[in-house]
């Protein structure tokens, strides 16, 4: 699943190291209040899924060098994610 690069200014989850890549979805974590709206003091509202994304350390750093199977996991909320091909 690729993640969207939304280009929304103030606090943020999604780091921008994987804004635009790839990942597998790898946990369904639950329902929780959008993190951007929490920080300007938007305390209701609709809540959203978030899941666990899994990322192949190699596709997110060119240069990386280490193992091959090295991968880091990171919540990413749904509306970061491109679910049109899923």
């Amino acid at each position: 699943m690729q993640v969207l690069d939304l280009n929304i200014k103030g606090h943020i989850r999604t780091p921008s190291y994987i804004r635009g890549k790839s990942g597998t979805v790898i946990q369904f974590c639950g329902f929780f209040l959008n993190p951007e709206d929490l920080s300007v003091g938007i305390t209701g509202g609709p809540v959203y899924p978030l899941y666990r994304v899994s990322f192949a350390m190699e596709h997110l750093w060119s240069n990386y060098d280490r193992s091959e199977n090295d991968e880091l996991c990171i919540e990413v909320y749904d509306h970061w994610l491109d679910t049109s091909n899923t």
